[in-house]
């Protein structure tokens, strides 16, 4: 197995971890890893009428900075303009009310990672 193989390995479990506790928290799934040109949503979820923008971010070890961390400005508007595109083509969500979060998850997987997840985290 590669190193490019495990990351895309730890990337799906990460995926699945946080996308089970939205679940667990009331949140619906829209989609998953929606793409375009301008991007890819990990997670587009319903949170009562809200749409829910879900970038979610795994790091092992801080060592470059925490997974949180890791959603720069660059990031943000990349982000904002998969968002866009996504209620351009999904016209039934195009006049719901919308959110970006992030959910950043650290540590070891075997280990029980911690997660945190930022509602709101940043504006469009």
């Amino acid at each position: 197995m590669t190193a490019s193989t495990t990351r895309q390995t730890a990337g799906r479990e990460a995926e699945a971890y946080a996308l089970r506790h939205l679940q667990q928290h009331g949140l619906h799934l829209i989609t998953q890893n929606w793409s375009c040109k301008r991007g890819e949503l990990d997670l587009v979820m319903l949170d009562g009428d809200t749409v829910v923008f879900v970038e979610v971010r795994y790091r092992r070890h801080a060592g470059w900075g925490g997974a949180l961390e890791s959603v720069d400005v660059r990031k943000q508007a990349k982000l904002t303009l998969a968002a866009q595109w996504f209620l351009q083509n999904e016209s039934q969500w195009a006049h719901s009310p919308c959110r970006f979060d992030v959910v950043a998850i650290n540590g070891d997987p075997g280990a029980g990672p911690a997660l945190n997840w930022l509602q709101n985290a940043f504006d469009s």
